[in-house]
């Protein structure tokens, strides 16, 4: 376990995964290497239990069943073209040096919250966690951003730019950057980007054009917090939750070329 240190500027929230270490190093590349605050993954079981009390065991089962059974061969078939767009936009998936990492159980752990007043930061990055709840958001003056993968308020939770192109609404098939409060992606808007997706992009290519099209605006949101500039739009429009595909409702929308 690492050794905080103290009014570090930047501090990260983060899964562990991929686009969590590509946002890293992007900010790590601008403005030096920084803290990374890594919480575990939550137990499957106990996220296939929550997904069957909010959805329904059908739904939930289909889910599951999308996850395991096609998800992989996806990501099989999209390993090249995430390769491709790596290189065009120089993401970066390595994780960074062991020592800017302290892993902890949760982003809503108390020893999340003493780390956060500990290194006292003006900024809080956040990429792949559960939803923040209000106690850990108040622990820190510090300003909070994410980057959703998808357009607030029409599609908040997961996935958001599968959902658009599902739904035929191709102009919000993009990302956020937005301020963390206590709900799911309803914070204040900072920017929004297009993921321009081609027709060599699938389910699991369109997070690394998302990511790819949010950092320059993510970059920006921190020079203007720490310059004491940052403007937060209002969220506004119609609002909806996206969760995983079912394997079916997948199979649906591959037929009408949506991938």
């Amino acid at each position: 376990m690492m050794d905080l240190p103290l009014h570090c500027e930047i501090v990260m929230l983060a899964g562990e995964d991929t686009t969590s270490w590509i946002v890293y190093n992007r900010l790590a590349a601008v403005f030096g290497p920084f803290p990374a605050l890594v919480e575990k993954h939550m137990p499957r079981q106990a996220l296939i239990r929550t997904r069957m009390r909010k959805l329904g065991i059908a739904r939930t089962l289909s889910q599951v069943a999308f996850v395991f059974l096609v998800r992989p061969w996806l990501r099989r078939g999209g390993a090249r073209r995430i390769a491709e767009i790596s290189r065009k936009h120089g993401l970066e998936a390595a994780a960074p040096a062991a020592h800017y990492i302290r892993h902890i159980g949760s982003v809503n752990s108390e020893a999340c919250k003493e780390a956060l007043k500990i290194i006292a930061p003006k900024v809080v990055v956040v990429n792949g966690t559960r939803i923040i709840k209000g106690d850990v958001l108040k622990s820190t003056p510090a300003v909070f951003l994410n980057i959703h993968q998808g357009i607030t308020p029409q599609y908040r939770g997961s996935h958001g730019s599968y959902w658009a192109l599902y739904n035929n609404d191709a102009e919000n098939c993009g990302v956020t950057v937005h301020v963390v409060d206590e709900g799911i992606d309803t914070g204040g808007v900072v920017a929004r980007a297009d993921a321009n997706p081609t027709p060599d992009d699938s389910f699991v290519t369109y997070p690394y054009l998302q990511t790819a099209a949010a950092l320059p605006a993510l970059v920006e949101a921190i020079k203007a917090v720490l310059a004491g500039t940052l403007e937060v739009k209002p969220v506004e429009g119609p609002s909806a939750v996206w969760y995983h595909p079912g394997f079916f409702q997948y199979i649906r929308g591959r037929w009408r070329g949506v991938r």
